[in-house]
Parts: structure tokens; sequence; C-alpha cells
């Protein structure tokens, strides 16, 4: 959607789907760096703006990206109707600016269908059971059409981007990555916890829980393979499957030796509950009498007034806070990683090799995630990729 032409584009991939004998809902993101610059304009006259207004804000793109292809549509005697997401019926929590969806209620859709109307849905919205317009994060459009989708019962769900599926790693970073013909759902989910940007998380989530099969596909290759996100549980071994970064995370280290942790604790998530603030990898842990321990993840593109929300950290509560910038998180994704040591100890000797310090090491059933320097990331990536991947077995 960047462009008239690629707005083109996506008209024909539409009316090729029509001409195929299938009804079509269409979800559309915004155009691109769109929401980049609405954000960019919205800290022109406050580093802390209103999660709320935030909302009304960065909704609108795709609203726009809506309305465009609708217009394209028309154009070629397709009838469409472009719908916000609150008319698509998208009910979320009140949760401004990482939203969840709580409730599909597809009525007006249905009846767009059925009047032979191609509806075309703004994503990456809703409202709230308060009649707020929310927002469900970057990237959130996925999530809106697989939620749509399984709220349909569609047969597929395709997300179309400007790579041709899931990758072992970025591209544009490292030059032997391949595409996977075919990926779990909950290895696609970790990749996208872990910074990759083919699919949203919360999307993954929704297509496991409903069983929904999405086909990753690219506007500019629509004939292409792509890549199928699926149930592959039981049928995989042990393996690293990708290499994910996250460019710009920040690192928080709480230490409090006061004898009163957990009110530190509390009055610390209390002031990120209310700023809006979304946090990852969160570790806490008792100290000597009483103290508390611990670190926090927080990703910087995810969260539009951290500056202003860091800079109120120290009068907060009484913890010494140590906040690390520069970093990047660098993951290796696969099924049943964590059950052999080997990964681990060979991603530890690849990072002294490369006498790359780390930050910090968490791991999941799915992942294990190293912060480093940010200007060591793209040699630590390649360096993963070139032995998990490229190599012709995988010690583990």
């Amino acid at each position: 959607m960047a462009d008239a032409g690629c707005v083109g584009r996506v008209a024909d991939i539409v009316l090729r789907k029509i001409a195929s004998g299938y009804r079509i809902v269409v979800v559309v993101s915004a155009r691109a760096r769109q929401t980049d610059g609405f954000i960019d304009e919205a800290r022109s006259f406050t580093p802390d703006p209103s999660p709320r207004e935030m909302d009304m804000l960065l909704s609108s793109g795709e609203r726009i990206s809506a309305a465009l292809l609708s217009i394209a549509l028309n154009s070629r005697g397709c009838p469409a109707l472009a719908l916000s997401g609150s008319q698509a019926g998208i009910i979320t929590d009140d949760n401004h600016t990482n939203a969840r969806i709580i409730e599909i209620r597809p009525f007006r859709v249905h009846q767009a269908l059925d009047e032979g109307f191609v509806p075309v849905v703004g994503g990456f919205q809703g409202v709230s059971f308060k009649k707020e317009i929310t927002t469900l994060g970057r990237g959130g459009s996925d999530v809106t059409a697989v939620a749509l989708a399984s709220a349909l019962e569609a047969e597929i769900c395709e997300i179309y981007s400007d790579v041709n599926g899931v990758f072992t790693a970025d591209p544009r970073l490292v030059e032997n990555a391949a595409r996977l013909g075919e990926i779990s759902y909950q290895e696609m989910q970790e990749l996208g916890e872990a910074g990759a940007r083919v699919l949203h998380p919360g999307s993954v989530e929704f297509a496991k829980t409903n069983n929904t099969v999405i086909h990753a596909k690219c506007t500019m290759e629509p004939d292409g393979a792509g890549t199928f996100i699926k149930d592959l549980e039981g049928r995989i071994k042990p393996r690293v499957v990708g290499i994910a970064h996250e460019e710009k995370v920040i690192l928080l280290q709480v230490d409090t030796d006061s004898g009163e942790g957990m009110q530190s604790l509390s009055a610390l998530a209390a002031f990120f509950e209310q700023k809006g603030l979304r946090t990852k990898q969160i570790s806490f842990h008792p100290g000597l009498h009483n103290a508390l321990c611990g670190s926090l993840v927080i990703p910087e593109k995810e969260n539009y007034q951290i500056a202003s929300v860091l800079s109120q950290l120290g009068g907060l509560v009484e913890p010494r806070v140590r906040i690390m910038r520069n970093l990047s998180a660098v993951s290796i994704i696969g099924s049943g990683i964590s059950d052999r040591y080997g990964f681990l100890m060979d991603s530890l000797t690849l990072l002294a090799n490369l006498n790359a310090a780390m930050a910090g090491l968490h791991t999941s059933s799915f992942r294990i995630t190293f912060l480093i320097d940010r200007t060591r990331m793209r040699e630590v990536v390649r360096s993963f990729h070139r032995h998990f991947i490229e190599m012709p077995t995988q010690k583990a």
C-alpha cells in the first residue's frame, strides 16, 4: 500500500481471487512510513503524547488505505466497501496503543458480502466497550486479518508483504537467508516476539487457537510459493528454524536494598501500567535482607513515549535503576531449543569468538535471546545464521 502503484497491484490480486471463485475480505495496513510520520509529528508537540489521542491519530492511516483501495476496486467495476475496525466489529479491551481483541462481531462484513461488495477493512484498530478507538500495537493489521478470518471461518488467511514468505533471517542482513516452506505456529510466534516483522505474534496466537492456516506471500510475487504457518506439533524434531533480531531495546536493571522490594516492584508495575509501557522478558528475584533484584527489557519501537517515561523513573521509587541503552536482541528460534544444551553452548562459544559482550540472556521453550551491543548486532546475526542454518548439520 506504499503508493498508487502498490494499491493497483493489490486491487489486481483481489480481482484475480474473485475471478477464481472466492469471496474476499481484505484487511489493509497504513501506507509505508505513514505511521512513523504520525508519531514524529505528535512528538514535535510533546515527548509524552496521550495514548488515547495517539490511537485516534494512528488509526487514521489504515482508514486512508481502506478508502483508497475501495476507490481503486470500484473504478475497476468491482463493488467495494471501506470499513473501519469498529464498523467491522473488532471489539477490544481499553488498553490504548496495545489493545487486545476480545470479540469479533462481523455483522457489517457479512452484510457487505451478501450484498455483493468486497469489504475492505482498516487493520490495526478496533473499538473498546467504552466506545473508544484503540490500536493493536505495531503490525496489528495482521492480528485484524487473522481474527476476522477465524470469525468468518475462512478457508485460508493470506498475508501479503514485501517478502515472499518467512525467511531464516532478515534477507536485508543475511545474504544466504532461505525461505521456509512451512513453519509451526509456535516457532512463528516466537520469531514475531523476537523481532521478525513478517507477522505480528498476536496474529499467530489467534491462528493457533482457531487452527487457521496462514499463507505468508509477497505482493510483488502473488503466485510465489510463500510460507505456510500451521500446526506442526509432534512432527518436527528439535531444530533452529531461524535467527531473529530486534535492533533497539532498552535494558532496565533494578536493585532495591531498602527492605521494601515488593512495594518498589508494585509501584514500578503500576507506573508502567499507567503509562501504557510494554515490556518483555521481566525477571525479578529476592536478594539479601528482603531486597529485590531484577531486569526488564523494553522494546523502543513499540513504546511511543519511552523517553518521557524513563526520565520520570528516578523520582518514582527508591530502587537503584540502571538504564542500558544502545542494545539489540538477537535470538535463535526453533522447536525444542531449550531441551538441548548444545544450542546454548554453541551460541555462547560463537559470542566469545566474536568477542561480543553479552548484557543479558533469556530462554523459553522455543527461543534463546541474547542482549548485545547494538553495533555488533549484524555480525552476531550472520554468525548465528552461518552456524545454525547454513552448516549441513546442527550440533545440539
